[in-house]
């Protein structure tokens, strides 16, 4: 997955479930694989389990403090961007780990456990912490009201720290007489009722009421338990006082007065006067300027278009282009230097709060279907607010720095009530040039019309950066395999040079062994003949033997013995001759016998080679 496609999964995650920490936010999203769809349903209870076709944000943004059950609100401005997407299961996941912080009178008891667990698990723990039967304890706090110990913890999509608390109904409190088990068995009545809030808006001078379920929260006090009289309770709520005020009118907000009586149920619902939950509470001041678009002081542009994404969706809706999340470089780089076929046009778009025509070019043209997906499928888009001096001066010095003078020049010259502007940018080989500037007071079919004939000027010229593309691959491709048959050429010619190399070597090697051998069987042939005893004369007083020895090659040498020579005296002549015993067999041939098997120290008269005897040599295998 690219690098962009995560960051704006992450802008999309983090604006759907107003998780502000990037770290926690990007675990989840890894947690299931980086599915947006997986991760919003591990976080934000659904009816059925799955992402609705249509999930807006209203239904994802009310005040957690009233626990509301899926209103929305038309003047919410914390409302994000969140995609449309197709309802589908939700993807299998490893086990999350879930943090539990259990009350019970005065103790607190922590508890991590993974999704995969049931709600009888937690309880097994809690009756080992707080000795108490698990048949005897009741596990209150869910959001969900179908709750049993079979439960399993992942299908009630519970966020990563959650709070309980546990009541013993059965189990009087220690110290308390029989009417504090009485009121503890009212608490737990009172859980299973409905309260009404009957709140008055001092400034609009309205009532309004809201009905919550006794276990809903008041931060972390439940409303059966936070003193509030059943089944009415009157609130005073007014804007959140100024520094210098803030004694006096905390002192005002506190006049809270109570009612008994079922009188609020003649008031209407509070959400069909259009007010926000956290307007009532003092959250949002009911006359409070709308946020801007983009902060002045942002460290960096990504930061910046994140907060401009967030708040263009609160006031626009969830249906608007995708802004591209990062400094105006990268848009540029993802736009206009990858593959040619991959490449698109930079819809750059500059906003102005101060233009009038700004809201109808924004709600009516920017966030209509066909334009949005028009941008989405041919453009990057990357967006910027001008409406600050100071981030009106960083864009110029952007565009300077990255398209020329000329882009921040023509930026200068439109007037505030011309804008919002929409500048199509088109990349080429050697500069960037700017197809058209689309000004605010234009229509739907103008607009499209403008970005369909942009976009075929950019076909054109992608066709011819294709063909380019394809014939410099075409020739790099050429180039390479020229190259590898070059490279393998020489690698061959290398090989065959190192093998005559190393086979001249092995015969130099070979020859010099053969002329050692030669010169050390010369040198021992040398000495066995000069140690042999001088051949007798045949006229000699002692007896003599004549011996006659036939070579392989058919040639025959003679020689006189002493009869009375050894045996090795023979052998060490034939040595000496070139016919050593450890190569060749001397033979007698009647009786045919292996004489160089006998015994050396045996003379020839004892051996029977007297007075004369025919011999032959033999080489051994």
């Amino acid at each position: 997955m690219a690098a962009m496609d995560r960051e704006m999964i992450l802008a999309d995650f983090q604006a759907c479930t107003g998780i502000e920490n990037i770290d926690e936010a990007i675990t989840l999203l890894e947690q299931n694989n980086w599915d947006l769809v997986a991760a919003i349903n591990g976080i934000i209870p659904q009816e059925n389990g799955i992402l609705q076709n249509e999930f807006v944000s209203g239904e994802t943004s009310q005040d957690p403090t009233f626990g509301s059950t899926g209103q929305s609100s038309s003047s919410s401005t914390s409302s994000t961007f969140c995609p449309k997407t197709p309802s589908r299961p939700i993807v299998e996941r490893q086990p999350r780990m879930l943090n539990f912080r259990v009350e019970y009178r005065d103790r607190n008891v922590e508890v991590v456990v993974e999704d995969t667990n049931t709600v009888g698990a937690i309880k097994q723990i809690l009756e080992n912490e707080l000795q108490i039967p698990v048949p005897q304890m009741q596990l209150k706090g869910w959001k969900s009201a179908d709750v049993n110990d079979s439960t399993v913890l992942r299908s009630l999509h519970l966020p990563k720290n959650n709070s309980l608390y546990v009541l013993t109904p059965d189990i009087a409190q220690p110290g308390l007489d029989g009417p504090a088990t009485s009121q503890s068995s009212a608490l737990q009545e009172s859980l299973n009722e409905n309260f009404m809030l009957i709140i008055t808006h001092r400034e609009a001078q309205r009532d309004y009421s809201l009905n919550f379920p006794g276990t809903r929260t008041v931060q972390e006090v439940t409303l059966a338990a936070a003193g509030l009289n059943y089944p009415c309770h009157r609130l005073t709520v007014s804007k959140r006082p100024s520094p210098t005020q803030t004694r006096e009118q905390s002192e005002e907000c506190t006049d809270v007065h109570m009612v008994s009586d079922s009188e609020g149920d003649d008031f209407e619902d509070a959400t069909e006067f259009g007010v926000d939950d956290g307007e009532l509470f003092g959250m949002i001041s009911s006359g409070s300027k709308k946020s801007p678009m983009m902060p002045d002081d942002a460290e960096n542009e990504g930061d910046a278009l994140l907060q401009f994404t967030a708040e263009f969706s609160s006031r626009y809706g969830d249906c608007h282009p995708v802004f591209f999340i990062g400094s105006l470089e990268a848009a540029f780089q993802e736009a206009f230097y990858g593959k040619a076929r991959d490449r698109k046009l930079l819809a750059i778009y500059l906003h102005h709060d101060d233009s009038v025509l700004t809201n109808v070019f924004c709600s009516q043209l920017l966030c209509a279907e066909s334009i949005v997906s028009y941008l989405s499928q041919n453009f990057i888009t990357w967006a910027w607010d001008v409406t600050r001096e100071a981030n009106r001066a960083r864009i110029l010095s952007m565009c300077t720095r990255h398209f020329g003078s000329v882009v921040a020049q023509t930026i200068r010259t439109y007037k505030t009530d011309q804008f919002p502007l929409l500048l199509i940018i088109m990349g080429k080989r050697s500069s960037n040039e700017v197809l058209n500037v689309i000004q605010g007071n234009t229509t739907v079919d103008d607009l499209m019309m403008r970005l369909m004939n942009a976009t075929e000027i950019f076909a054109a010229q992608q066709q011819e950066d294709i063909r380019d593309e394809d014939e410099r691959e075409a020739r790099e491709k050429v180039k390479r395999e020229q190259d590898e048959a070059y490279r393998v050429s020489l690698e061959a010619d290398r090989a065959k040079r190192e093998a005559q190399e190393r086979e001249i070597a092995e015969q130099v090697r070979q020859e010099q062994i053969r002329k050692e051998q030669e010169e050390e069987r010369e040198a021992i042939r040398l000495s066995l003949e000069q140690s042999l005893p001088p051949e007798p004369r045949e006229e000699s007083n002692e007896l003599v033997s004549k011996l006659r020895i036939r070579t392989p090659r058919g040639e025959f040498f003679e020689r006189r013995f002493l009869a009375s020579n050894k045996l090795q005296v023979v052998f060490d002549f034939v040595a000496s001759k070139g016919f050593p015993k450890d190569e060749y067999k001397l033979l007698s041939t009647f009786p045919r016998r292996d004489v160089s098997l006998f015994d050396p120290t045996e003379t020839l008269l004892e051996v029977k080679l007297y007075p004369q005897e025919t011999l032959f040599l033999e080489a051994k295998e």
